[in-house]
């Protein structure tokens, strides 16, 4: 077997963490077919398969999950290690993970400004929801939804997220009538015991026996109430997009908070991290609050 190169390793970690070609590729500023290439390479070097392709993504096979168990301490290690041995540029490298939804419907619509401001800057932006392992991965922040509170990390609280009833303008045009009555007549998405339950018996109202559809992810759902199959709790954050383009609209200005909220979570010493600590800075600025001391 020829020896591998760390640049092939270093692919098949981000591919692994990932899950997703695609993804793995946005992170390492690649094309999707550079990175394919380099998977072949690897296996044909390895002579097995390290990778099952699937619809939704890939998967380790057995062989690739021990060389991702293998490899990624170490392969993160020398990261590390030449990121130490150029403290200034590495100050200027920043690498931040947010999760999907936050990354494409609120981060980076706004992320031109802050290369306008910040252009010695050199942003690295992951999409991934897996929980960052900050002590083996190269990443110096995350975005990430949830209550708070996590281990050995600094969390601050971002903003909360809220949710309210949306709808296409084609379903209300079919259901006709007054927009605050249309959710005792239209089809409501989502799961009845959750979400809806709470709504209804906090602004009163009587849900309907059975829903038309549930969804296990928000994006999806938004965007079936933006087809007209039928009204959704949406994320506000995530639904504004798509109200502003008209392909949503409001169905009440009542909104109730969805249990969770947005964090900027980061290790230790990511605080003595120039790039970092411009980036919180104009991360605050963009919800209109001061960033709080960093903790002693």
């Amino acid at each position: 077997m020829s020896r591998i190169s760390l640049d092939l390793l270093d692919a098949f970690v981000n591919v692994a963490r990932q899950g997703n070609l695609t993804r793995a590729a946005e992170s390492m500023h690649v094309t999707v077919s550079a990175l394919s290439h380099r998977m072949r390479q690897l296996e044909e070097r390895l002579d097995t398969r390290v990778f099952t392709r699937g619809p939704r993504g890939v998967s380790l096979t057995v062989a690739g999950q021990r060389l991702f168990d293998a490899t990624k301490g170490p392969v993160a290690d020398i990261d590390r290690a030449l990121r130490d041995f150029c403290t200034h540029a590495g100050d200027r490298m920043l690498t931040i993970s947010a999760v999907p939804l936050l990354a494409s419907g609120w981060l980076v619509p706004r992320l031109p400004g802050f290369v306008a401001r910040h252009p010695q800057v050199n942003l690295n932006l992951q999409s991934s929801e897996s929980v960052v392992d900050f002590e083996r991965e190269p990443v110096d922040a995350a975005l990430r939804l949830g209550r708070g509170g996590w281990k050995s990390v600094h969390s601050e609280h971002l903003l909360d997220e809220w949710i309210s009833p949306v709808a296409s303008p084609a379903l209300l045009k079919r259901i006709g009538g007054p927009r605050h009555s249309v959710m005792t007549r239209a089809p409501l998405l989502g799961d009845p015991s959750d979400q809806w339950r709470r709504w209804f018996e906090h602004y009163g109202g009587q849900p309907p026996a059975s829903f038309v559809a549930g969804f296990d992810n928000s994006e999806i759902l938004l965007h079936a109430a933006a087809q007209g199959l039928g009204v959704a709790l949406g994320r506000r954050l995530l639904a504004r997009p798509l109200i502003e383009t008209g392909r949503l609209v409001p169905l009440s200005r009542r909104r109730m908070k969805a249990g969770f909220g947005y964090y900027l979570v980061y290790p230790e010493r990511s605080r003595t991290h120039r790039g970092f600590r411009e980036f919180r800075d104009w991360l605050y600025a963009q919800l209109d609050k001061e960033p709080p001391r960093f903790p002693e």
